[in-house]
């Protein structure tokens, strides 16, 4: 029983060490790493939401997964729908949609 306290004392010496080498500060300034504001292009309202968001991956084929393809092609394209669905919702929160043809 001795060996596991001993082992366990251990994996808290190491754990406080991890906390004192993380506790150290970042020496690069948000600006340096980032660069400046200055820098971005003017944003353009010229996002368009796609009615097929699984049209270039399946232009590859179908998925290698021998006897699994209909069940995959069905998550594959969940997530592809879910993905547009988000990015959707970002491009309108930040007033990036460009006008669609029933607008004009």
């Amino acid at each position: 029983m001795s060996g596991g306290r001993s082992n366990n004392s251990n994996n808290n010496n190491r754990r406080s060490n991890r906390r004192r080498r993380g506790n150290k500060k970042a020496t690069v300034k948000p600006e340096d790493f980032w660069g400046s504001l200055d820098s971005l292009p003017d944003e353009q309202a010229n996002v368009r939401i796609t009615t097929q968001p699984a049209a270039v991956v399946k232009s590859l084929g179908r998925a290698p997964l021998s006897g699994h393809h209909n069940v995959a092609e069905h998550y594959f394209t969940a997530v592809y729908d879910r993905s547009v669905a988000l990015a959707s919702a970002l491009a309108a929160a930040g007033d990036l949609l460009a006008p669609s043809d029933e607008d004009a």
